[in-house]
């Protein structure tokens, strides 16, 4: 029981000493306003560099993302019908997949997957 706790202690303690090294020696300077702008061989940004983009596309570009997933976890279940019961397989597979199109319902009602509005 000592022995645990001593290396408990000792893992805290030394979790501790690494934390504190780290914030000692990333402590950044004041903040000045000539470091922190863009910088183009001395002269003045001539374009904005922050562009804007479509938040249409990103949220389109996520549930892209989101169904690739799926899709990915899906691909196991045939893999696994050999192992389970037909009758259990089927349940799990249909909730899985009934899941999914109830996912795909809601971001339609929401018109997430209109393009133009």
């Amino acid at each position: 029981m000592n022995l645990i706790f001593f290396h408990l202690l000792l893992i805290t303690l030394i979790s501790m000493l690494i934390v504190i090294l780290v914030l000692m020696i990333s402590k950044k300077p004041i903040f000045d306003m000539q470091k922190s702008t863009p910088f183009e061989c001395g002269f003045n940004p001539m374009t904005y560099k922050r562009l804007p983009f479509s938040i249409h596309f990103f949220l389109i570009a996520v549930i892209f993302l989101i169904f690739d997933i799926e899709i990915i976890i899906i691909m196991p279940m045939i893999l696994t019908m050999k192992s389970a019961t037909l009758l259990s397989w089927l349940l799990t597979s249909s909730l899985f997949i009934l899941i999914l199109i109830m996912g795909l319902y809601h971001e339609w009602l929401n018109g997430l997957l209109n393009w133009t509005k």
